[in-house]
């Protein structure tokens, strides 16, 4: 569950954000984000020991990019959870449609 506590920070959130279009450079990061370059560099850092990220050196240059793994691995979490949800949802779905019957019946009988 340690996804949860990575990305519970907005800082970090907005990072996964700016790298969701591709591998960006830490410059990239540091305008789409609107964070100063210290805070950006240190939250790359945690992003990537937990695994959310990968580093490829360019050069002088290093690109950061998102790496799959730890969001199938939250997918899979949730999917249970999300089984729960829709089963709800359709129960409630069927719900108000037999309460719209029930109200389409009782207005033809009092006409």
């Amino acid at each position: 569950m340690h996804f949860f506590e990575t990305l519970a920070d907005p800082s970090r959130r907005r990072i996964v954000e700016a790298l969701r279009e591709g591998e960006r450079p830490v410059n990239d990061i540091v305008r789409q984000a609107g964070i100063h370059q210290s805070g950006v560099s240190r939250h790359l850092r945690i992003l990537h020991e937990s695994g959310f990220v990968s580093m490829r050196p360019d050069g002088q240059r290093r690109l950061y990019a998102l790496r799959p793994e730890p969001f199938r691995e939250l997918d899979a979490w949730l999917a249970g959870y999300r089984q729960l949800w829709e089963a709800r949802l359709d129960r409630f779905g069927i719900a108000l449609e037999k309460r719209r019957k029930d109200r389409t019946t009782a207005r033809k009988r009092t006409h």
